[in-house]
């Protein structure tokens, strides 16, 4: 199942110090095809992932792991359909 997390965030020294940590073990989850897509806006202090999981409980026990897990409060929806320019096969180009 696919899941769109959306995170809210609140920023001080000690959250941008654990940042390094929190992004180790965010690649780790895209190299292991758990993260399909994360992004970041500092601006109003919001991520948004896109994750595989076999539910909410297993979604929020990944979540939990990260270092920032204690500056968040975050929303976990099911998703029904994720389409996008990413997901869809290449143009045949004729020789």
């Amino acid at each position: 199942m696919l899941y769109q997390v959306t995170i809210q965030f609140r920023l001080d020294d000690e959250f941008m110090s654990l940042v390094p940590a929190h992004r180790t073990y965010i690649n780790y989850l895209i190299n292991k095809n758990v993260i399909e897509h994360y992004a970041v806006s500092m601006e109003v202090q919001t991520s948004w992932i896109t994750i595989h999981g076999e539910s909410k409980d297993a979604v929020e026990r990944i979540l939990v792991q990260s270092p920032l897990y204690k500056y968040w409060t975050f929303e976990i929806a099911e998703l029904f359909v994720m389409d996008g320019y990413g997901y869809r096969l290449p143009s045949v180009q004729p020789n």
